[in-house]
């Protein structure tokens, strides 16, 4: 049992993902009530599908029936490089180069052509972000990191800027154990978020966050409430992860998948505002920006230029 988490482990390093750590496939009794009270209190905003196969996010055997393991891995995404224009509207960084289902689910499908090759038939199913399973929680459960007060997923080594992939197996493997939570008493995450999004440590509001309203909100209009706060977020935000202290160890990705085209680095504020769906469909052709389609991304550029309301 060892021996196949050390190969596990091997074939993971050898794909490229940064870190692998592995969890017995057991529900997971201490998230349950986190999650029913969040859910209750309407922290997830629009976001119906989080309420949606429950009992399968917190118990992996419904998902995989037999399952043994839960084998997690991290794959980095942390790109220096920044928008050359610095009054354009800003990307999350995840979404600079292709789009990370795409990228990450390939190096899913080989992990498990490897490891049939090398221990032997095994059954299972792998996800990047695609199912109902609480990814975070089982990186943190398998020693990948700590959960932090901003709600991600923080390694101690290379941070935060990371995407979480699981893959589900009814192979038998040694378990590794969770880490110490490591943010002590810094705030950085809570006192640079514009809008209030960490309602508490360890505790988002999903439906304050500039994340949500600039890709998962559906609605024609972005709340009045929230004008002049996105600080020129126009799809995604990284705030909470650039003022965090341990994302000082991040190191640049070596994915030539995740490297943005010249034509999004280099678009100026005008280029923004004066897209057109052609240009939109050629420049975030394979990208998560799609995500939010031409009229969201368009919504989302109207909210960012009305004007500051006036306070008192």
């Amino acid at each position: 049992m060892r021996d196949n988490a050390k190969i596990v482990k091997s074939i993971a390093a050898d794909l490229g993902f940064s870190f692998c750590g592995i969890s017995k496939a057991e529900f997971l009794e201490e998230e349950a009530p986190r999650l029913t009270k969040w859910l209750k209190e309407g922290k997830q905003g629009g976001m119906s599908y989080m309420e949606n196969h429950f009992d399968k996010r917190l118990d992996p055997t419904l998902l995989v029936p037999g399952a043994k393991s839960v084998v997690s891995l991290l794959f980095n995404y942390y790109n220096p490089e920044v928008q050359e224009d610095n009054d354009s509207p800003k990307i999350s960084m995840y979404a600079y180069g292709e789009d990370y289902h795409y990228v990450v689910k390939d190096r899913l499908k080989e992990l498990i052509k490897r490891i049939e090759i090398e221990i032997g038939e095994v059954g299972g199913r792998v996800f990047v972000d695609s199912a109902p399973v609480l990814d975070k929680a089982w990186a943190a459960r398998s020693g990948l990191g700590w959960i932090g007060k901003n709600a991600n997923l923080i390694n101690k080594t290379q941070g935060s800027f990371f995407f979480i992939a699981e893959a589900i197996l009814d192979l038998e493997l040694e378990v590794d154990s969770p880490i110490k939570d490591y943010c002590g008493t810094c705030t950085a995450c809570i006192d640079a978020c514009p809008t209030d999004a960490i309602v508490q440590p360890y505790v988002v509001d999903g439906s304050r966050c500039i994340s949500y309203f600039t890709i998962e909100l559906k609605d024609n209009i972005i709340p009045t409430d929230y004008s002049g706060q996105f600080e020129n977020w126009a799809f995604g935000c990284d705030i909470c992860q650039q003022v965090c202290p341990w994302n000082r160890f991040s190191i640049k990705h070596n994915e030539p998948r995740f490297e943005p085209k010249d034509a999004m680095i280099g678009l100026s504020s005008s280029d923004w505002n004066e897209m057109t769906n052609e240009v939109f469909k050629e420049i975030f052709r394979r990208s998560p920006v799609k995500r939010a389609g031409f009229e969201g991304l368009k919504r989302n550029l109207k909210f960012l230029n009305q004007p500051k309301p006036k306070q008192g």
